[in-house]
């Protein structure tokens, strides 16, 4: 799953006009080139400045480049959100009922300049809903509650086609919200800030004090605390610098004494974690939580990896197709914890539960 964000200047003319599907046909073609190691094709270029945009190929956590073949799911842009959604080539068959809504959380409360794209599909009989938000800016004090109010509105106000489920299979009755999907993944530009002043933060990020900072962070209030916009939800534990804002092209915060202008400090721009990956619902499991450096926008682009397990209707011939596929081959070489769990009900086997890194 590849999520995009500001994949167009937040313009008037943009943020008003017909959606840009042009923008994000392009940028699917360059996630597939870097996914599926064939030649890059030529960037889309800045979408304002003509700035240039560079894309290398995908490399996995061992150093290499993946090879496998990978296919999109559903792609989907609102204004300068871009969600796209892939899977390998083996399981693209067991992919079913994609669809998308959109929540505009912008201008008038409702333009697409910010709000949230979701995605939802069934892979074999585990439903899952991926949202990319892009929350209300701004580190002043009461911002925190605009940002708030539009993680409820999204989660509110998002909702999927309702399909009803077969006498058969009365497991794969269609979610409607959000929440009531069995895996869910949040994430994108959240704006969060940390709640201390602004010199004190620098020093702090300076230092390295991630547990000051995050005992200060909003989003992680909203996280732990009863009754908080994300009571409920998970986070993975951050161990790198904050992700905003920094100078283009550059390594230095904005602001900072070395680039930074009058201007500059006129806006005020702390150090923070805006970019951020929560999820919830059993199954998922964190197994990788840090940030590229990629200088090309005044943020710092997040990544995370999940374990997950999604439960499978399985007969003779499904066994027999997992034994000989080349995804048991693989696990075959190496440890085996999670690979195939039988889950039992009533005393009888009814499903199995395959491991799956996304």
């Amino acid at each position: 799953m590849r999520r995009f964000q500001e994949v167009v200047p937040l313009r008037a003319r943009n943020v008003l006009g017909a959606d840009k599907n042009r923008i994000g046909m392009r940028w699917n073609e360059l996630v597939r080139a870097a996914l599926n190691r064939s030649s890059p094709s030529p960037s889309p270029g800045a979408t304002g400045g003509g700035e240039k945009q560079k894309v290398h190929p995908v490399r996995d956590g061992a150093g290499g480049l993946q090879s496998r073949d990978f296919r999109c799911v559903v792609s989907k842009q609102m204004v300068g959100i871009l969600l796209t959604v892939w899977v390998r080539g083996d399981l693209r068959r067991f992919v079913r009922r994609p669809s998308v809504s959109c929540v505009g959380c912008g201008v008038m409360g409702c333009l697409g300049n910010k709000g949230a794209v979701s995605v939802r599909f069934w892979l074999r009989d585990t439903s899952f809903c991926f949202v990319c938000c892009h929350l209300a800016s701004g580190g002043r004090e009461g911002d925190e509650a605009h940002r708030n109010a539009d993680a409820a509105e999204i989660l509110r106000r998002t909702s999927f086609p309702r399909r009803h489920c077969s006498s058969s299979s009365p497991s794969l009755a269609t979610p409607h919200k959000i929440l009531d999907h069995d895996r869910v993944i949040l994430l994108g530009d959240l704006n969060y800030r940390i709640s201390l002043p602004e010199a004190k933060t620098r020093l702090l990020v300076e230092r390295h004090d991630w547990k000051t900072l995050l005992d200060n962070d909003q989003l992680r209030g909203e996280v732990s605390s009863e009754g908080g916009t994300f009571n409920g939800w998970n986070e993975g534990a951050i161990t790198f610098s904050p992700t905003y804002k920094y100078h283009r092209n550059s390594d230095a915060y904005y602001g900072c004494a070395q680039l930074g202008s009058k201007g500059d400090k006129l806006k005020r721009r702390a150090p923070a974690w805006c970019d951020r990956v929560l999820w919830r619902g059993a199954g998922l499991r964190q197994t990788r939580y840090d940030r590229c450096e990629s200088r090309l926008s005044d943020h710092r682009p997040v990544r995370a990896a999940f374990a997950v397990e999604v439960d499978a209707p399985w007969n003779l011939n499904s066994l027999r197709s997992f034994f000989l596929s080349e995804r048991f081959d693989d696990r075959a070489k190496g440890p085996a914890d999670g690979l195939f769990l039988l889950r039992e009900d009533d005393h009888t086997a009814a499903s199995a539960r395959y491991a799956e890194d996304v």
